[in-house]
């Protein structure tokens, strides 16, 4: 709920907005929104002024490097500001350079994703540095259609990178820049259909200073960002309130407009640490495409109807490795949410007399001690099952294993927002990051 409303303006009472208001009508493709000149010089003049005095430090706003900015960009969608800034410092540390980045091994850069979540963005990362150097020699494209056909380089990117490293004209469209123009102008198609795009990319470029094009594109994120929050906007102290339809109409609360999301299904899924007689744990790598791409990962997958547990986790190991195992003990569950589904992992710790595996399904394999598997690039969820697996261990066993990610997590709460162990489960509640890129 918005407090302390200023009243509405005289102009408002009488329902006298600019010419850009009055000129919104429906129709059956899209709004049509028509920015007068001097409504675009005081919306840049408002927003801009305000970006000057109050937006943040980031390290890749200190910065023209494209490269630097292309990485930042990448990370920053689907995941919040905080987040970024570590993995972004690593990232560049490892990789200082994109030639650099394209000569390393897709290994090493999904393990210093690792944790980032949506792999495929370092996966596309890696593979259009490669081209970058293969074609470009090195230099990144400055052009929209040479750099936009690059892979993982959408819209959005293209904007991004382009604006603010070599300050073209592209307007940046991103959750937050649709929730400021749905409220500005009271949009009604909902940001998060795919259809409405048109809408919102029509208006940013309308609005978009040709003579500041970066710093309008870093403010009006800024702003969605610090001010034009999803929740409790703060539209007292917001530069554009003079501007904004629905603060003048006080149905602020009624926008941006969503399409409500389907319900997330949770499916039950059972895995093995499976162990050899060197006490060396089997883990598998996913193929390079699809979900957590290049990734590894104990074997397992889900249980089938009227199939236990046990069973599922038997047959799984059975299909993806052929081996026979013995399960030694019921670790307990790990609860884990992806993108699109949740999991409830039943973990088994198992035993394997042979350790000749044959894989269907995982493109390679590798028997690990507990100190080795660290150096591996793992998904979540396996950290996850590795911590369970040492909350049952003797204490002198998990002091040996102190270095461990989960092991740390374990102890001081490191992971994301909260991790902890209880009763048999390892539970993460990581609330709070959705879709939204700042």
């Amino acid at each position: 709920m918005l407090r302390n409303f200023r009243g509405r303006s005289e102009a408002g009472a009488r329902g006298e907005y600019p010419k850009l208001f009055r000129n919104y009508t429906d129709t059956a493709d899209h709004p049509k929104i028509m920015v007068n000149e001097n409504f675009q010089k005081d919306f840049c003049r408002h927003l801009i002024g305000w970006y000057h005095s109050a937006h943040r430090t980031l390290p890749w706003r200190e910065t023209r490097n494209p490269y630097f900015i292309w990485v930042s960009e990448a990370m920053l969608q689907q995941t919040q500001v905080q987040t970024v800034i570590p993995y972004y410092g690593r990232f560049i540390e490892t990789f200082p350079t994109l030639i650099r980045l394209a000569d390393a091994d897709i290994q090493d850069v999904l393990k210093i994703w690792e944790g980032l979540g949506y792999y495929s963005r370092a996966r596309h990362l890696y593979e259009a540095a490669r081209i970058v150097c293969r074609t470009y020699g090195g230099t990144i494209p400055d052009t929209w259609a040479s750099f936009r056909k690059l892979p993982g380089v959408g819209d959005y990117i293209a904007a991004a990178v382009l604006s603010f490293a070599f300050r073209q004209p592209h307007a940046v469209v991103d959750g937050n820049v649709k929730r400021v123009l749905a409220r500005i102008f009271e949009i009604d198609e909902p940001v998060n259909q795919l259809s409405a795009k048109p809408v919102y990319q029509s208006v940013a470029k309308r609005l978009l200073s040709l003579h500041e094009p970066d710093m309008f594109n870093q403010a009006v994120m800024e702003l969605g960002a610090l001010i034009c929050t999803p929740k409790n906007p703060g539209c007292e102290n917001c530069p554009m309130s003079s501007l904004c339809r629905s603060f003048q109409n006080r149905s602020v609360s009624q926008y941006p407009k969503r399409v409500e999301s389907r319900s997330v299904p949770t499916y039950a899924v059972s895995v093995g640490m499976v162990q050899n007689a060197q006490n060396r744990f089997l883990i598998t790598r996913r193929a390079a495409s699809g979900l957590l791409g290049g990734l590894w990962e104990f074997p397992g997958g889900k249980i089938q109807l009227n199939e236990t547990p046990e069973t599922a986790c038997l047959r799984e190991i059975r299909e993806e490795v052929n081996l026979k195992v013995r399960i030694v003990e019921n670790l307990g569950t790990i609860r884990h949410a992806y993108t699109h589904f949740r999991i409830i992992a039943s973990v088994f710790l198992a035993t394997a007399d042979s350790s000749e595996v044959v894989l269907n399904g995982p493109v390679d394999y590798q028997w690990v001690s507990l100190d080795q598997i660290s150096q591996y690039p793992l998904p979540k969820a396996t950290h996850k099952m590795v911590a369970l697996f040492l909350s049952k261990m003797p204490i002198p066993y998990v002091i040996r294993h102190e270095n461990h990610m989960a092991v740390q997590k374990c102890r001081n709460g490191s992971g994301s927002r909260a991790d902890t162990v209880h009763s048999g489960q390892f539970v993460s509640h990581q609330g709070g990051q959705g879709h939204q890129r700042r």
